[in-house]
């Protein structure tokens, strides 16, 4: 069987968020076993799977994506809608728009110290939209 359904988060401000939590309570009961596929409906976000304890992770993360993909260099020519947008555009690509997590005994598997974060590239991204599909 296959469910679907589209949750929306809220505005996050730049930055890594751990949203494991809050997608959790938007989730229909989960099968025993199956596949949960998220899939981010944005080109200026993200999504991952990372480190969930340390919330320095989540600024080193910050600082090294930065530091790859800079704002305002000269090279840029899609710059209409501000500094932080092609940055944005070209770390989404690299972090991905989707994640693939195992269902066993009706919760999400994730290692001991995963979490879901929502990677929010833009100053202001405003509600993020997830297309959620499981499989069972």
């Amino acid at each position: 069987m296959i469910q679907q359904l589209e949750i929306t988060l809220p505005a996050y401000g730049r930055g890594y968020h751990l949203i494991d939590s809050e997608i959790a309570k938007l989730l229909p009961d989960l099968p025993k076993v199956g596949i949960l596929n998220l899939f981010m409906k944005h080109t200026s976000a993200a999504i991952t799977i990372n480190e969930n304890a340390d919330s320095s992770v989540r600024d080193d993360f910050e600082s090294i994506m930065n530091n790859i993909v800079p704002e305002n260099k000269p090279y840029y020519t899609h710059v209409l809608e501000g500094a932080d947008d092609m940055p944005a555009h070209v770390k989404s690509s690299l972090m991905g728009p989707e994640l693939t997590i195992p269902i066993t005994n009706h919760r999400l598997n994730l290692g001991t110290w995963q979490g879901i974060y929502l990677c929010e590239f833009r100053n202001r991204g405003g509600r993020r939209k997830l297309v959620v599909t499981i499989y069972s």
